[in-house]
């Protein structure tokens, strides 16, 4: 309560409503696999889409895994082509987590990058592995304006200069080998005189060191002596296995200062403060090259050391090709299950990484079952997979996995792989879809869960999370690698194996929305989703509560507050009844909790909801009917 010590007039805030409940977002999908390239820990990766996705994690172009160029195992890119899919299919915010399959031995922060190195010692390598980190680096030297206002044998003033910067000294006006000679490089360094005053003294980037102000040449600017700012232009064109550049990159007027917004060495380093600076920034310098200064040295080294014109042009520049990058190995069950660092929590991979990321709702490993078919080895890596996608689902509570069915795979295979899962946080889906190639315009299959997640995604937008998520069109496809047939399905859906089908004039179509569990509560998807919906939207909207006096008021609160929201669920269609009362209940008072309740500080709130189920089997029973009969 307000203290009220001074008579007067005090005006006060109250509200008289109930708190409000916001549904939560059920259409982001989070994809865990290979791709050509892209970060391999840490945080996932929000991507909203296609181009973004291509952009980060390289394109559609195949896999090859292996550890040489001699011996190298092609694979389809199914991670972006599942993320294609999702994204025509009506998805809009994904986030990626991607795997890489190490050697044993080899250094995590080096191998699978490409990369380049010169003789005079500037190395530069892609900042993540895969071969989609080929590029041609190109480093221009240029050169500004003049910077030197003014200069006497006390006091030296440089406009535009920072600590570090490398400068071009044009001092024509010096009898021919003073030290420091000029049209020399030289790096600048801030220095105080006597009084106070900033001023500067220059040093050779390599070899003895001119720390006495005394010592540089005063040039007369009547003469055309100048200083100039040496800055480098870094160019980076990305390019396809061709040699095509698919994209281009540049950072304009970089220093060669070790710290600074716009260092070079600063930008590109190994280590960068954020996640979105290593996305931003494809190539890191090393090696031989740790400083800005012994940089620009390397640098103008590697154009001969003949920069007599330098300020006279437009620039002069070194390229260099990065290449040799590497996919890595075919990833295996351990790899999608990823792991955690005790003593770097952010360094996760894999599912681990997706447990951080609140927001995703549809959780799927496109690719995990390619081949799964072949032999008992391949059968038991990819159920090793669909345990480790099930248990993530059932441990999040609040999203769903999308289980690929193997490629393949006869009704009896499909059912013996169904028959190994049992879990309402996961639908299983067969056959493989049929799209063209991009890269060659060929048919090529692909899992279903890059087109289910992009049609849960439509679907929750579109329609709602309540409404089962089937008889939807599935773009992009051009047919099946099993062209079911009603028969067929009537195997396979008791079972909970949602199948695709084509229709005639109805095009291709995803025609099973089951749960793969055997507790018939939990049967459909639609269900099991819209449940982890409305919890999820309550306990967001409810934290309110926490600490508040356990009492009569709050109690009333909290059913006003839920009720207000399980209303709104009615109105719109969700829910079943022709009326609240029979649509839905929320109980909050001495009923559902006990004195042991109160004194271990809980509240127990009882609700209960009539969801809508699916209209799977649709029966309409017709007879004959005579003109003078009575109904």
């Amino acid at each position: 309560m307000p203290e009220y010590l001074a008579p007067g007039v005090y005006v006060e805030e109250t509200s008289f409503r109930a708190k409000s409940i916001e549904g939560v977002s059920t259409s982001t999908a989070g994809f865990v696999g290979p791709a050509r390239y892209g970060p391999v820990d840490g945080p996932p990766t929000l991507v909203t889409s296609f181009a973004e996705f291509e952009r980060l994690f390289g394109g559609l172009e195949r896999l090859e895994y292996g550890v040489t160029n001699d011996a190298l195992t092609k694979s389809p890119n199914y991670l972006a082509q599942a993320a294609f899919a999702f994204f025509d299919n009506g998805g809009s915010r994904l986030y990626v987590s991607r795997i890489f399959g190490y050697p044993d031995g080899e250094d995590t922060a080096s191998w699978g990058r490409a990369s380049a190195t010169v003789a005079t010692g500037i190395a530069v390598r892609a900042r993540f592995p895969g071969r989609a980190g080929a590029a041609r680096v190109t480093l221009t030297l240029r050169v500004g304006g003049n910077v030197l206002a003014s200069d006497n044998a006390d006091f030296r003033v440089l406009r535009g200069v920072s600590e570090g910067d490398v400068v071009w000294v044009a001092d024509v006006g010096s009898p021919a080998g003073s030290p420091p000679a000029g049209g020399n490089l030289f790096t600048a360094k801030r220095y105080f005189d006597g009084q106070g005053r900033a001023s500067w003294t220059l040093h050779p980037l390599t070899g003895t060191d001119w720390d006495v102000q005394g010592l540089f040449p005063n040039p007369d600017p009547a003469l055309g002596d100048s200083v100039h700012v040496v800055s480098v232009t870094l160019g980076v064109k990305h390019v396809d296995r061709t040699g095509r550049v698919t994209r281009e990159e540049i950072w304009e007027n970089l220093g060669f200062a070790d710290e600074g917004r716009s260092s070079l060495t600063e930008m590109f380093a190994t280590d960068l403060p954020s996640r979105t600076q290593e996305l931003r920034t494809p190539v890191i310098f090393d090696a031989g090259a740790t400083t800005g200064t012994a940089l620009a040295a390397a640098l103008i080294a590697a154009l001969g050391g003949d920069l007599a014109d330098l300020p006279a042009s437009s620039g002069v520049g070194v390229e260099l090709t990065l290449k040799d990058g590497f996919d890595g190995l075919a990833p295996g069950p351990d790899d999608y299950t990823g792991a955690e660092d005790p003593d770097d929590p952010g360094a996760k991979t894999g599912l681990k990484a997706m447990e951080d990321i609140v927001d995703v709702s549809i959780i799927a490993a496109p690719g995990y079952s390619a081949g799964g078919n072949q032999d008992a080895a391949a059968r038991q890596r990819t159920q090793a997979v669909s345990n480790a996608l099930v248990s993530h689902a059932e441990r999040m509570r609040y999203r769903i996995a999308v289980l690929d069915s193997a490629d393949g795979q006869s009704l009896a295979d499909v059912r013996a792989q169904r028959a190994q899962l049992d879990s309402a946080w996961a639908g299983f889906y067969f056959p493989w879809v049929q799209v063209p190639d991009p890269i060659d315009g060929q048919p090529i299959l692909l899992p279903p869960s890059g087109f289910v997640a992009g049609i849960y995604a439509r679907n929750d937008v579109e329609k709602g999370v309540h409404k089962a998520p089937a008889n939807e069109v599935v773009r992009g496809a051009l047919g099946f690698e099993v062209m079911l047939n009603k028969g067929q399905q009537d195997v396979l859906n008791p079972e909970g194996i949602n199948c695709f089908r084509f229709f005639e004039g109805r095009g291709n179509r995803l025609w099973g929305a089951r749960t793969a569990s055997s507790d018939p509560e939990w049967k459909y998807v639609n269900l099991r989703r819209y449940f982890a919906y409305l919890e999820r939207s309550i306990e967001r909207g409810t934290q309110w509560v926490v600490f508040e006096n356990n009492s009569e008021p709050l109690w009333a609160n909290v059913r006003r507050t839920v009720e207000d929201f399980l209303f709104n669920e009615w109105k719109q269609g969700h829910l079943m009844g022709d009326k609240p009362e029979t649509s839905y209940f929320v109980k909050c008072d001495r009923t559902t909790m006990t004195q042991n309740d109160f004194d271990n500080g809980r509240l127990v709130c009882l609700i209960g909801v009539a969801p809508v189920r699916p209209a799977e089997f649709v029966i309409f029973r017709i007879g004959q009917w005579t003109g003078d009969s009575k109904q």
